[in-house]
């Protein structure tokens, strides 16, 4: 696999288990797993966004203040893939609905299974 470089930040975020975290999200598109090297950590890749996930066996999701905003080109896709993993719309894991909003973004919201709130939109064209 060929990775262009560029200036890229990737998220590294709280996980009570990889392999759980590793199945929640390839629900939603991503591949990858726990990393070669480091069975605690995991590396998970959607077309270019790249998330990683170390283990944090005490972490208490209800009390998790992680997160992240993912920027895409094609909000619409991703919401829709990200809709036929079926969660619900309250509580930890969730989704929120795709919405306008009013600071020109057209965006949605995951909270993951360890209460990590991961922003995904694209900015709307005027």
């Amino acid at each position: 696999m060929s990775i262009e470089l560029h200036d890229l930040a990737i998220p590294i975020l709280p996980s009570r288990s990889v392999t759980d975290t590793v199945a929640f999200y390839k629900r939603l598109g991503f591949e990858g797993g726990a990393h070669e090297f480091d069975g605690g950590y995991a590396i998970l890749r959607r077309g270019s966004v790249e998330l990683h996930f170390f283990t944090h066996r005490e972490l208490v999701p209800a009390d998790s203040s992680t997160g992240c905003y993912i920027r895409v080109k094609d909000v619409e896709s991703f919401y829709s893939q990200c809709s036929s993993s079926t969660l619900p719309r309250t509580g930890i894991p969730r989704m929120d609905l795709l919405e306008d909003k009013p600071w020109g973004l057209r965006e949605f919201a995951v909270v993951d299974p360890d209460g990590n709130l991961i922003r995904i939109g694209q900015v709307i064209d005027k």
